[in-house]
């Protein structure tokens, strides 16, 4: 009498997402700390009860054929009486600690919130919080690329201003009535565009990668376009600086330096091309 004096009880009512009583739904209380289970069921008002329960961790499993299911873990103090109600919809769903229940307005969605002004959440229709929120860590990643290709984006379009001015000032660097401040003017420019460039490209390169994405369409050819430009880039100065030291010294432009202007064009021609994949839909 003594031991039976100490046990808990525990009760409760379970209902519909209309609020309706569900009579004979099936209870199932587990002891979590002997595996031990006690059955029962609802009565024609929904109402459920349980006596002489040992005190400790439970885990409380309700269930209504065409209706529905819900699980709820519940601590039963000692002498305590409990009570822990349940409303059961189609997606079964981890109900709140049954010490502080969810007050339901009958004609409502489960769990949804009383002031009819608020909209009810992902949670209030079934979902559980791991479904309804991102995983913050992914979505950090995905922030900080999405930053750093804006950037990158932009310095691009700035680029292309000096690589035109570059390649419209080569005419006349080149020729043969070329002065020395003409060479100057393309030199600078030529500085410019590829100080630019590789800012540029250190946010493409830098940029986070989110695993399990796939590269296609006009993203792969513009990062196959960068195959073309990204060398282009590094020799188109080397070849300009021996190019400028020939003219400078009277000479005519020879050897590997004869090569600066083409490879100009085709970097500049790449790089545009990069900058129009990802500018026109096609």
């Amino acid at each position: 009498m003594r031991a039976q004096d100490g046990n808990a009880t525990l009760s409760g009512t379970v209902k519909d997402s209309s609020g309706k009583a569900v009579p004979n739904a099936r209870i199932s209380v587990k002891n979590l700390a002997t595996a031990q289970s006690t059955n029962t069921q609802t009565d024609a008002t929904g109402a459920y009860g349980l006596a002489n329960l040992t005190p400790g961790d439970y885990e409380v499993a309700v269930s209504a054929e065409g209706i529905g299911a819900s699980v709820a873990k519940v601590t039963l103090a000692v002498t305590s009486r409990h009570t822990a109600n349940f409303v059961l919809t189609s997606t079964p769903t981890q109900q709140a600690p049954a010490s502080q229940p969810t007050p339901i307005p009958s004609g409502s969605l489960p769990n949804a919130p009383s002031n009819n002004k608020t909209a009810p959440s992902l949670e209030d229709l079934g979902f559980s919080s791991a479904e309804s929120q991102a995983n913050a860590k992914e979505q950090a990643l995905l922030d900080k690329r999405t930053h750093m290709l804006k950037i990158h984006q932009r310095l691009g379009l700035i680029t292309t201003i000096p690589l035109i001015a570059t390649v419209a000032t080569s005419l006349n660097a080149g020729g043969k009535n070329t002065s020395t401040a003409s060479r100057d003017l393309h030199t600078a420019l030529g500085g410019l565009t590829g100080d630019l460039y590789f800012m540029t490209a250190y946010y493409a390169i830098r940029a986070p990668r989110v695993p399990g994405t796939e590269t296609r369409g006009p993203i792969r050819f513009h990062k196959a376009m960068a195959w073309i430009h990204g060398p282009g880039m590094i020799l188109t100065p080397i070849l300009g600086i021996m190019a400028f030291n020939q003219k400078n010294n009277g000479e005519k432009v020879h050897g590997i330096a004869q090569a600066h202007g083409p490879v100009a064009i085709v970097t500049a021609g790449a790089f545009g091309a990069a900058l129009l994949s990802v500018s026109v839909k096609f």
